[in-house]
């Protein structure tokens, strides 16, 4: 772009303060084209010197126009006598201001000046104009933009009033156009670009107690790792500023917005001051020590979901169908693409997890045994898709642990919404991206109580408590949001209780035909009662058998079916046989099947479970359920079936009540409650899954309650850098293989073997993850 650059000008040491305007105006020619910035910024530094001039000058009112040619540089300078000289006349004490005054100035010798000047230097402008701009189509668009023609046409008024033999008197003129409409607009475009923002006007400034409760909130993530309760911190910074609270808030918010102070949550009003404090002082914040700048953005017209777990069917556990029942009815709403993401177990690893002795020889084998299972179930075809990540089973801990770096199992063109089915288990030795640097939303669903089985190992209470801080660590480390299917589980970051489960279709149908055979006076429920899960001790056999030792007497002539295998199988069995209780062991089998359609009662005593599925099952059948009054079964106690003992005598009567009694026919209310289409609302719904669809692709998921104060002007958030710190931390030591060792790692973990290789066709480890030395 050709710059427009007037030609030099003879300059000398007695430059007066008009020379230095019209300084302003050429300098202000030259850079127009080259930069915009650079012009507002000129005439910012030459605003002052602009405004003495006027003040000290005399102008001219004009009334017709002129152009204005480099030449009048020359043209002022040569003027100045003759302006001196009427400075000397009217500031005589015999100068008469009134119109009919008899003193009058000569102003012959200003024009014959203007004439001689213009002539002269209006034939050296047209020289210059034809050798400098060759291209009139260029000339011609610069010539016409608006600040030029501006003051190209104010300059020709000028002129042509000083021609006029009418002119008023100096004075008159002087002060006409310093008063014009003009002159004012210039003024005022000055004031705008030199006067503070209006956001920063009755702001003041953060006080030491503002400061410290803003120290204290952020520092809640570190202090509550090192056993500071959350609800402490807040009545910390509620105890330093909020005696100050509504003050504080009248004070940061504009004239007029009082009436958005509203609720109880400090942090959030405390967050406010020192966003508002931020904003009027013009600070903007982009990012952090810890912040990622590497997210995806989603360039597709839909958003992706990926769905981790830690096991896969045909092992048949709530970590296994849960998640799948999740994937299919997301993906039935064709609001987003779905991904499953499942583990893959060698062959050796199968025969000790499937059950009678299923191994699959290929991952794409196993995916039409899962979609086969799951259809046969939802009634209707599932469109997501299904990806495998290596896992090895650990037979101390009877679970699957992933091998190597989950996260890049997932196309960084999908790493867009994940669904951590057991965050915790997933990151526990999790060596690898940090899941929330990768993806725009990460929510985990905690399944397990791990604390409570735990508990019941050697040693059980270090180890819990160990665990413990390590589930915090890590869900804080690679979490947005946690969703706790009961208030069972432990109480991690960021986490909120809601039942995201639902049923399989196929019971709420067996439960609908069972109601209508019941109806039509037909007998349904021709056996008693009986119990189903996997054979462990944890899952309710312990608190089973002492409840029926215990009350062996007052259930005389009570017998109970018991249908499960497991570890544990024959220590159960041996100590039912050898306390001579009336219960029949059978083998597991499918809780939809056939011959468990006729029990009227499922009595379930576990306070180990987080929401048992077999429960929910039952329910849907239109069976009574007859389980503990603990936290677990907190969402099921609003069923009428749903029959809870606080103590031992407690169990016994409502073992006879069922037992005795007919079981309510569901409502369609309560059936809706217990499907997979509520509980997959209820999930977009707490996950804050329906704010992140409905947000702007890639845009920030935190929005501030005050319009025009957002993250750009947040303080850098200390509780960020904390979780930062602690993905870092962990992936230090989750890299070492002695760390991994000492805290309970399965060998060989950290990196996928070369059976995962060649079964899902991976790159050798260290090959996908050079190690370069010098």
């Amino acid at each position: 772009m050709m710059n427009f650059k007037p030609p030099e000008t003879k300059t000398t040491s007695s430059s007066s303060t008009a020379e230095k305007a019209f300084s302003l105006i050429s300098k202000g020619w030259k850079e127009v084209r080259s930069s915009a910035d650079a012009d507002l910024q000129l005439i910012r530094n030459r605003a002052k010197e602009l405004e003495n001039f006027l003040n000290s000058v005399p102008t001219i009112t004009a009334t017709a126009t002129t152009t204005i040619t480099p030449g009048e540089i020359d043209f002022v300078k040569k003027l100045r006598p003759k302006l001196s000289e009427i400075r000397r006349v009217y500031s005589s004490p015999d100068f008469n201001w009134a119109p009919k005054g008899k003193l009058r100035i000569d102003l012959s010798g200003i024009k014959n000046a203007i004439v001689t000047e213009t002539e002269m230097e209006n034939e050296k402008l047209g020289k210059w104009r034809r050798e400098r701009f060759k291209d009139e189509r260029q000339f011609g668009e610069l010539s016409n933009w608006e600040p030029i023609r501006a003051f190209r046409n104010r300059l020709r008024e000028m002129e042509v009033e000083i021609r006029s033999p009418n002119s008023s008197s100096p004075v008159e003129i002087f002060e006409g156009i310093k008063n014009s409409e003009f002159m004012e607009k210039v003024k005022s475009s000055f004031k705008s670009i030199c006067k503070e923002p209006e956001e920063s006007k009755g702001v003041p400034p953060l006080d030491v107690p503002e400061l410290l409760a803003y120290l204290v909130r952020q520092s809640s993530p570190f202090l509550d790792q090192i056993g500071i309760r959350r609800d402490i911190s807040d009545k910390i910074v509620e105890s330093l500023c909020g005696k100050r609270r509504n003050k504080l808030l009248l004070r940061a918010l504009p004239e007029g917005d009082s009436s958005l102070i509203e609720g109880d949550n400090m942090n959030d009003e405390l967050e406010l001051r020192i966003a508002s404090v931020l904003q009027s002082t013009g600070h903007h914040y982009e990012g952090g020590f810890w912040s990622n700048s590497t997210k995806q953005n989603i360039s597709d017209g839909k958003r992706h979901v990926a769905i981790v777990t830690t096991a896969s069917l045909p092992w048949m556990t709530g970590t296994a169908v849960n998640p799948l029942f999740r994937a299919a009815y997301l993906a039935k709403s064709e609001r987003q693409n779905v991904t499953l993401l499942v583990p893959w177990l060698c062959k050796s690893d199968q025969e000790l997890v499937y059950p009678n002795n299923l191994t699959f020889s290929s991952p794409e084998e196993q995916e039409l045994y899962i979609r086969n299972w799951l259809e046969e179930r939802v009634g209707f075809k599932t469109d997501f898709k299904i990806s495998f990540y290596p896992g090895k089973f650990s037979k101390e801990r009877r679970s699957i642990l992933p091998a190597g770096d989950t996260t890049q199992f997932i196309p960084s063109r999908d790493a867009d919404i994940a669904i951590l089915e057991e965050p915790e288990h997933l990151n526990w030795y999790h060596h690898g991206k940090r899941w929330t640097d990768k993806f725009n939303h990460v929510v985990g669903i905690v399944h397990t109580n791990y604390l409570e089985y735990i508990k019941r190992e050697k040693n059980g209470a270090l180890q819990a408590f160990l665990v413990k801080h390590v589930n915090n660590w890590v869900t804080r480390a690679h979490c947005d949001k946690v969703l706790r299917l009961s208030a069972a589980t432990q109480d991690l970051p960021r986490s909120v209780v809601c039942n995201v489960h639902g049923v399989n279709p196929k019971f709420l149908k067996i439960g609908e035909k069972m109601a209508a055979e019941r109806q039509s006076g037909q007998q349904v429920f021709s056996k008693g009662a009986y119990f189903l899960g996997k054979m462990v001790w944890a899952k309710g056999y312990r608190e089973l058998i002492d409840l029926l030792a215990k009350h062996k007497s007052d259930l005389d002539g009570f017998n109970m079916d018991v249908f499960g295998n497991g570890e544990d199988a024959h220590e159960v069995q041996t100590t039912a046989r050898t306390l001579n209780l009336n219960v029949n062991f059978m083998k597991g089998r499918d809780h939809a099947d056939d011959s468990l359609h006729s029990y009227k009662v499922f009595i379930n005593p576990s306070i180990s479970d987080v929401l048992c599925t077999a429960t929910a099952e039952a329910l849907a059948m239109g069976k009574f359920v007859v389980c503990a009054d603990h936290p677990s079964n907190e969402f099921f106690q609003a069923f009428p079936n749903c029959l809870t003992y606080k103590t031992s005598e407690d169990f016994v009567e409502k073992v006879k009540e069922a037992m005795t009694g007919e079981p309510q026919p569901l409502t369609p209310e309560e059936q809706y409650k217990l499907s997979w289409e509520a509980a997959t609302q209820r999930f977009i719904e707490y996950s804050d899954l329906d704010k992140v669809l409905t947000s702007e692709k890639g845009g920030d998921r935190r929005k501030s309650r005050i319009k025009g104060i957002g993250k750009s002007v947040s303080m850098p958030n200390l509780g960020g850098m904390v979780d930062g710190s602690l993905a870092f931390a962990q992936y230090c030591l989750t890299g070492n293989e002695f760390v991994r060792w000492c805290s309970g790692a399965t060998p060989g973990t950290r990196d996928y073997d070369k059976q995962h290789c060649e079964d899902l066709h991976l790159l050798p480890p260290q090959v996908e993850n050079p190690i370069y030395g010098w």
